[in-house]
């Protein structure tokens, strides 16, 4: 049995062309030799001849209408701007803007404004102790919640220029 499934493989492969290339003398030799493979050729060129003569049957055009009606009957989802409450997302947002504007203003009332020194900015930079606020799990957190948001947030950017494309 499992030879016989081999050798309709290897035909089907010689018939379509898609053979490897080193194998083709060898499935031509076993057809000029062996009779088992003379008559799996001749069964399967029948099928393959069959198969090339034959058009594809098409439905009726009073099939598409049927299905179309029957599809119709069914209530279709809304459109997503109708069923979406923006205020939602606006309010998401928003937060998230004032958790990112809370953390920047909370760091730079951390900063010593009056030192002056060598350094270019105004302030003493040598002093700014970053391992207190950004050593805390919340911190990472956050920061792994809003690089996630950003990554959805582009993808869907990414997206919409895709089927915009797609369109034109």
């Amino acid at each position: 049995m499992k030879s016989e499934q081999s050798i309709e493989e290897r035909l089907w492969e010689y018939i379509d062309g898609i053979a490897p290339a080193n194998e083709i003398p060898v499935i031509e030799k076993l057809l000029a030799d062996d009779e088992d493979w003379k008559n799996a050729y001749s069964e399967l060129m029948d099928v393959h001849q069959s198969l090339q003569s034959s058009e594809l049957e098409q439905p009726s055009l009073r099939f598409t209408k049927n299905v179309m009606d029957k599809i119709a009957v069914y209530n279709i989802m809304p459109a997503a701007k109708k069923y979406i409450n923006k205020n939602i997302i606006w309010a998401i947002g928003s937060f998230f803007i004032i958790l990112i504007a809370g953390l920047l203003i909370y760091g730079f009332a951390q900063v010593d404004w009056s030192s002056t020194g060598k350094s270019k900015f105004p302030f003493d930079s040598g002093e700014i102790d970053l391992s207190k606020t950004f050593n805390s799990t919340y911190l990472y957190i956050f920061m792994m919640a809003n690089v996630v948001l950003g990554l959805m947030f582009f993808d869907r950017l990414l997206r919409r220029k895709k089927m915009s494309y797609n369109k034109d």
